[in-house]
C-alpha cells in the first residue's frame, strides 16, 4: 500500500480509533447490520475490532461489493471492475456472521428483521445502513427498462450498470455526443457527477477526441466547482458543455428509443450515449419501515444516528439526513464507529460518546489530476443538528499547480487502498 500519511488523515484516523474502554466490554449483545457498503462493512469491522465478545451478523445481498467511488475510473479506462470490487471474507475471518440475503422486512417492537430467503433474525441494536433507491418516474419515462438503455451507473451492485455505461462508451463513434442528466440535491457523492464528466472525458481525449459531452445540471452550482471547471479547461478545452438549471438545464424527461434528454422548457438533446443520474431516496427497506420522512430520507439523533421513527435502529451512510454533512462514502465509513459505540453502549443505558466527524473526498479529475474538500463536523449536545467546525475544512488551492494535482490523484489512490483495506482486509 502507499504510503500516505498526512497531517488531515492522521488527526481523522486518531479520532476515528478512540473507541471508549468502557462499552469496548459490552458482552453478549447481537448487533445486526443490513447493508454492506461504505457504513456497514465500517461498522462490522469496527465492531469486530473494538467489541470482541459481541455477536455481529452482517446481511449484505451482494456476495461482492463494487464501490461507487473509483467505479468513474473504471469509465475512463484506468481501473477493471475486480480493482474495485471487494471480498467480504475478511470480514469473515475476524469473526462476522455474513448472511448474503436481502433485508425485507423490520419489525421493531419485536427486534426482528425478515430476510427474502425466509430467515428471521433477532436483534438487541439494528444497524441500518441499506444506501439509496432511484426514484423511478421522477424523471419522465425514466424506469428500470429505460435504465437498461441510459444506465445511471449510480448504484453498483454487481457492477452491471457501470459496466453497461463503458460498453456503450467504447462503442460510440467518434465526434459522437455524451449526455448527463444530473440531479439537484440531496443525493449519493455530490462531486461524483463532474468527476464522471473529467474521467468520460479522459477517455474520450484518449479515443475519441472530436466527441463532446453535455452536462445537463438541475443545480445552478456543484461542488468544487472551481477546482473541476479549471481541470476541464486546462485538459479538455472544448470538449465539455456544462449547461445549469437557468440555463435550461434540468433534465424532466427522456425518450429511450431515440436517446433524448428533453428539458424544462421543451428543449431536446439527442444523443449517443446518455448517462442519466436520477433524483434519489433512501433505500427501500427504511422508507417501507417507516423510517424515512416525506423527503425520502432518514432523520436521525445526530449523536447516535438511531431513527427518531424507532428506537435500537441506528441509520448510517447515505440513507440519512446528515445535515451539513455530504453523503459520501468517507462520513458513512466516520459515522459508523459512532453508531457502533452509541447502539452498544445505549443497552447499558449510556449516553452517546462525544463526537466528531470527518469527511475527506478526493475527485480525480485526470488520470493524474487529484482535487479534494476536506470537513470536520459536530452534532450538538442533544443530538438535533449538525455543524461544520468553523475553519476546520478547505478545499485544494486553486491555479497552476501541475505537482499539487499529481500528488492529490496518489494521495487519493492511496485513500482508496487505506479505507478499503479497513473495511473488508
Amino acid at each position: 500500500m502507499p504510503n500516505f500519511l498526512t497531517r488531515r488523515t492522521l488527526f481523522a484516523a486518531s479520532a476515528l480509533l478512540a473507541a471508549p474502554a468502557t462499552l469496548r466490554a459490552q458482552t453478549t449483545a447481537r448487533l445486526l447490520i443490513i447493508g454492506g457498503g461504505f457504513g456497514g462493512a465500517s461498522a462490522a469491522s469496527f465492531a469486530r475490532r473494538h467489541y470482541p465478545d459481541v455477536q455481529v451478523t452482517l446481511v449484505e445481498a451482494n456476495q461482492r461489493f463494487v464501490t461507487c467511488p473509483y467505479g468513474n475510473l473504471l469509465l475512463a479506462g484506468e481501473r477493471q471492475i475486480n480493482q474495485i470490487s471487494h471480498s467480504y471474507d475478511g470480514l469473515r475471518s475476524r469473526g462476522v456472521r455474513v448472511i448474503h440475503d436481502r433485508a425485507m422486512g423490520i419489525d421493531p417492537p419485536a427486534k426482528r428483521v425478515r430476510l427474502q430467503g425466509g430467515e428471521t433474525l433477532a436483534y438487541d441494536r439494528l444497524i441500518l445502513s441499506p444506501g439509496i433507491a432511484i426514484r423511478w418516474g421522477a424523471i419522465e419515462g425514466y424506469d428500470q427498462a429505460a435504465a437498461e438503455v441510459m444506465p445511471h451507473a449510480w448504484i453498483p451492485g454487481d457492477g452491471t450498470q457501470t459496466l453497461m455505461l463503458r460498453r456503450q462508451l467504447e462503442a460510440m463513434p467518434d465526434g459522437g455526443v455524451v449526455g448527463l442528466a444530473i440531479p439537484a440535491n440531496p443525493f449519493r457523492c455530490p462531486p461524483g457527477p463532474y468527476e464522471r464528466i473529467s474521467m468520460i472525458a479522459h477517455y474520450l481525449k484518449k479515443h475519441k477526441p472530436r466527441s463532446k459531452i453535455l452536462a445537463l445540471d438541475a443545480k445552478e452550482a456543484f461542488s468544487k466547482q472551481g477546482l473541476f471547471q479549471d481541470g476541464w479547461r486546462a485538459l479538455y478545452g472544448n470538449m465539455i458543455e456544462w449547461v445549469p438549471a437557468n440555463r435550461d438545464g434540468r433534465v424532466v424527461k427522456v425518450d429511450p428509443r431515440e436517446r433524448v434528454l428533453e428539458t424544462e422548457f421543451g428543449t431536446r438533446h439527442k444523443v449517443d450515449v446518455a448517462n442519466v443520474i436520477p433524483p434519489q431516496s433512501a433505500a427501500a427497506i427504511a422508507v417501507e419501515s417507516g423510517l424515512a420522512n416525506d423527503s425520502g430520507w432518514v432523520p436521525v439523533n445526530t449523536r447516535s444516528f438511531e431513527a427518531r421513527a424507532a428506537q435500537g435502529i441506528h441509520v448510517i451512510g447515505d440513507a440519512n439526513i446528515p445535515g451539513p454533512m455530504p453523503k459520501s462514502g468517507y462520513i458513512a465509513y466516520s459515522t459508523a464507529k459512532q453508531a457502533v459505540a452509541s447502539a452498544l453502549g445505549g443497552l447499558r443505558g449510556e449516553a452517546p460518546p462525544e463526537a466528531v466527524y470527518f469527511n475527506t473526498c478526493y475527485s480525480h479529475v485526470g488520470a493524474d489530476y487529484g482535487i479534494s474538500i476536506v470537513g470536520i463536523f459536530r452534532p450538538n449536545a442533544d443530538g438535533t443538528a449538525i455543524a461544520e467546525v468553523p475553519n476546520s475544512g478547505g478545499v485544494s488551492p486553486r491555479g497552476d499547480l501541475p505537482e499539487q494535482r499529481r500528488l492529490e490523484a496518489i494521495y487519493a489512490d492511496a485513500w482508496y487502498e487505506s479505507i478499503t483495506k479497513s473495511m473488508f482486509g
